[in-house]
């Protein structure tokens, strides 16, 4: 094969790659991820853009007396939503990045 014949099925195989890495993105982007904390009393819901579209506050953790825990419970739930996101789009889109040795990819 020549050596011009080698770059344009390299450059193919790198386009069919991106449009599969841009359809998991959009997947990735379409997915929703939920965390409870406080055993379901504080429960947030984010999508795979990191955007937060809920949040639920169960009435019987809401006291005056104690906000911080209550701010507590909204953190560790946010975070941990935040994290799934994240683990789930190095698994998504690490399976892209495997075979190659590209650094700065994700």
């Amino acid at each position: 094969m020549s050596m011009k014949g080698n770059m344009n099925n390299m450059m193919k195989q790198m386009q069919k790659m991106q449009k599969k890495m841009m359809q998991a993105q959009d997947e990735l982007f379409e997915m929703s991820f939920e965390a409870s904390a406080g055993g379901g009393m504080v429960t947030v819901v984010a999508n795979g853009k990191k955007e937060i579209t809920d949040v639920q506050i169960k009435e019987e953790v809401v006291d005056p007396d104690d906000i911080e825990m209550l701010q507590d419970l909204i953190l560790a739930a946010t975070n941990d939503v935040l994290k799934q996101i994240d683990e789930k789009t190095n698994s998504t889109m690490g399976q892209f990045t495997k075979g190659l040795n590209m650094p700065g990819m994700f």
